[in-house]
């Protein structure tokens, strides 16, 4: 409750093309192409799943009420009234259904799916990954970012595959 930022909290989730895609596949629980969302779990979790989904959504409902309850109606009340005068719901319904988007069991339900579609697996893995399968762009240098010659080195010697 004392983080003074809006945070937003996702499952990791290793997405197709990306380069945790192509290493940490191999480590997948589901291959179940509707619960890659990051709000689902596909890597195996140090909890049980029942056990973590109920964590997850707890964090989220505390960080949610910082954020989204009476204290922000109340700091947005103006617009508020502005968006019911004018019939527009939206803005207050979203403050109190927090619950029926974020519920744990929901969450374990959508395991529970028949499978519909499997995303396919990469190709096998190698030692160093070919950058040219993944979908990122090349490095372009300086041209056309404004920034000073320091971030530009320290960008260099973190960019993976340097």
């Amino acid at each position: 409750m004392e983080i003074p930022e809006i945070v937003n909290i996702g499952v990791n989730t290793p997405d197709p093309g990306t380069e945790s895609w192509r290493t940490e596949s191999r480590k997948l629980t589901t291959r179940d192409y509707r619960l890659f969302d990051i709000q689902h779990a596909v890597l195996p979790t140090k909890l049980p799943l029942e056990e973590f989904y109920r964590e997850l959504v707890e964090t989220q409902r505390v960080l949610s009420l910082k954020h989204l309850g009476l204290s922000a109606l109340r700091e947005a009340a103006g617009l508020a009234v502005g968006r019911l005068i004018h019939g527009q719901t939206n803005f207050v319904k979203m403050l109190w259904k927090f619950n029926s988007v974020y519920n744990p069991n929901l969450q374990i339900a959508d395991h529970r799916q028949p499978v519909k579609y499997e995303i396919s697996l990469p190709p096998d893995h190698h030692e160093k990954v070919d950058r040219q399968n993944l979908y990122i762009h090349t490095a372009k240098g300086r041209r056309g970012r404004q920034i000073d010659s320091s971030t530009e080195a320290f960008v260099e010697s973190t960019r993976i595959g340097n």
